[in-house]
């Protein structure tokens, strides 16, 4: 099979959804691998070592136009839409429910997608963990930054100083990304609390951190009580295959502190701030009502070395059942790639996407 590998073209994103390792080993499969110029230099990887590996360089149209299962890392840009061929596989993040527009060109075209964020494994999410991990450690670093009063936010040192109490983080969810959030908000020195609707996920919070980490159920009450002590919230929502849930209205702005700061890691699917949209690298940040928000849609790119190796770790094992079997026979005998299919030959086929655009048909684009 021919499998492409192209260059991320969204705002300051540095992965690429392949090394030359991953080529090397798709080449010893059997595959034509093409590789876009340039598409490995802004994790370190250089054309020469795709070269060495066994990777056909091309450009971009003739990589569109020739693969068969092209793979990525961030979900097609407009400018890709008419690039995308009827029948060809698509392996990537991409996050469907909150971008219509994607997802209705995606079924106009007729193309086969998979999504690395829907894809199950014995009730884990092997392809989003590695990210998660990456985005959640890196929530409260982002997060602290912005606290500085030069920067817009309130002014408090993190970690607090001698007889001066340390800024308080608030963990909304307690997956991946919100384990990974209290690890260094913790390691910082900061006061840190969780809340999570399950009771498992925070018992497992409370274990994981000797109690040091506080925890408690997410509720309308709790939520209100919390916020208006946050100096930073994260948010650490996810919903397989549909919108995270909205749990702060633009109203609860005026409850939190002037200058605190919400790092939305779940605005890949919306975000769960009402005043929450997509930013970039380039400009992560914006204020409303005095609330600092960061809510870059492709956080693990800023440590593109780091995420690109994690992720083709995890990637690299379905690429290659994609390649050998193509995608029909692939979804039959893989569970985990049948859960990772969200559209078909025109149709939707993930059933938390199906009841996503159900549900708010009318609803804006948040994809940057």
């Amino acid at each position: 099979m021919r499998v492409g590998v192209a260059r991320e073209i969204k705002a300051h994103e540095y992965r690429v959804a392949l090394t030359p390792q991953g080529v090397q080993q798709l080449r010893g499969d059997g595959h034509q691998i093409l590789v876009e110029q340039g598409a490995g230099a802004g994790s370190g990887f250089s054309d020469e070592e795709y070269r060495l590996a066994g990777g056909q360089l091309v450009e971009r149209n003739i990589l569109f136009e020739q693969a068969e299962l092209l793979v990525k890392v961030k979900e097609p840009l407009p400018a890709e839409y008419d690039l995308l061929r009827p029948g060809q596989m698509l392996f990537t993040y991409l996050h469907l429910a909150p971008n219509r527009t994607l997802t209705h060109h995606l079924l106009e075209r007729q193309v086969t997608a998979f999504a690395y964020e829907t894809l199950e494994k014995a009730g884990r999410k092997p392809l989003l963990e590695p990210m998660s991990e990456i985005a959640g450690r890196m929530a409260p670093l982002m997060g602290c930054y912005y606290l500085q009063r030069p920067q817009g936010g309130n002014g408090l040192l993190p970690c607090g100083a001698p007889g001066v109490q340390a800024a308080r983080t608030l963990i909304l969810g307690a997956g991946i990304v919100g384990a990974g959030a209290a690890k260094i908000a913790l390691g910082i020195g900061m006061e840190t609390v969780v809340l999570n609707r399950g009771s498992e996920r925070l018992d497992a919070i409370f274990r994981m951190f000797d109690g040091r980490v506080a925890t408690a159920l997410l509720s309308d009450k709790s939520l209100l009580d919390e916020l208006a002590q946050a100096d930073l919230v994260v948010g650490a929502l996810y919903a397989t295959g549909g919108r995270t849930p909205l749990l702060i209205s633009r109203a609860m702005l005026s409850l939190m502190k002037p200058g605190a700061v919400i790092v939305d890691v779940s605005i890949d699917q919306g975000g769960c701030a009402e005043s929450s949209r997509p930013t970039t690298h380039e400009a992560p940040v914006y204020a409303v009502e005095g609330i600092i928000h960061y809510c870059v849609a492709n956080m693990p790119g800023a440590y593109p070395r780091t995420s690109t190796l994690a992720l083709t770790n995890a990637t690299l094992p379905y690429i290659r059942l994609l390649a050998q079997l193509g995608g029909e026979q692939a979804v039959q005998v893989s569970p985990e790639l049948a859960s990772a299919l969200n559209i078909k030959a025109g149709m939707v086929m993930h059933p938390g996407l199906a009841a996503s655009l159900a549900e708010s048909p009318a609803e804006a684009d948040h994809a940057a």
